[in-house]
């Protein structure tokens, strides 16, 4: 149980930039908070003291905003942002490193007794209000868009939006990249965080996805630029001196003093 919790722990400070330090993840982040109810609740439920399993989830409820069933399985890792709004069915599956943002659904779409709700694989990501509704599977690294509603299987490693849901990019198998060049790119989406300015090819966000693309042509262009420069160079030339490199950090610098300078100058003119 410990463990579990230390590893919970862990997790959040790799999927959210704001979490600081140990105990301030520990005692402010109500996601982590009811998937620790649920694991509670869920041991009660498989022993067959499932009114009192109910009981712990309502109170996980009230005291979280996250409703999830004792029935509910849930893997390793699972992190709940922010939480409020989130429902989670009876006989929802959730695999490992899974990543739920606030008011997402996982529910049924019968009365039925049997499997009614979702099968979530490793490594998938729902949106903010997103309803995934029905006994579907979004299998690993699924992406599924904010306010989307889904209503049927997501391949491995795609994305899907809108209502109904619909797949809005290709695989990341049937994406036309070698090996290298799908290497570089997951680099930088980790580098930046969950798909930063689209370098991952299944950003659904168009401007996003255009930035992306302009950022890949660059790094091409520098690579073909070096290579012609090595080539001038051993013919006897002297061009092309190395060029800086561009950090994250001078555009994020510079985005701040022209906001500063923008508000000096309003406050001026008033």
């Amino acid at each position: 149980m410990l463990f579990g919790i230390r590893e919970d722990i862990a997790s959040v400070y790799k999927r959210d930039p704001a979490a600081r330090h140990f105990f301030e993840v520990l005692t402010n982040y109500p996601g982590l908070h009811a998937i620790w109810f649920h694991r509670i609740s869920h041991r009660l439920w498989r022993w067959r003291f499932k009114w009192l399993a109910r009981f712990i989830s309502t109170l996980a409820r009230w005291l979280t905003g996250v409703e999830i069933h004792p029935g509910a399985t849930i893997g390793r890792r699972f992190f709940i942002d922010h939480g409020m709004g989130v429902v989670i069915g009876e006989t929802a599956e959730i695999g490992d490193d899974c990543t739920l943002y606030h008011g997402v659904t996982l529910g049924g779409t019968s009365w039925k007794p049997g499997k009614r709700h979702p099968t979530l694989k490793n490594g998938v990501v729902i949106g903010a209000g997103a309803k995934v509704l029905g006994p579907i599977t979004v299998h690993e690294n699924g992406r599924i868009g904010s306010n989307s509603v889904v209503i049927k299987n997501v391949p491995a490693g795609a994305t899907m939006v809108g209502i109904p849901g619909r797949l809005v990019t290709p695989t990341r198998e049937n994406n036309n990249l070698n090996k290298q060049q799908r290497a570089k790119l997951d680099a930088m989406a980790e580098k930046f965080g969950f798909d930063a300015y689209a370098v991952s090819p299944d950003n659904p966000d168009p401007v996003a996805t255009a930035i992306g693309r302009l950022l890949d042509h660059v790094n091409i262009m520098d690579e073909r630029m070096a290579e012609l420069c090595r080539a001038v160079n051993q013919l006897g030339g002297d061009v092309c001196t190395e060029l800086t490199p561009i950090e994250l950090k001078e555009f994020l610098a510079d985005s701040t003093n022209g906001t500063e300078a923008i508000n000096a100058n309003e406050n001026n003119e008033q």
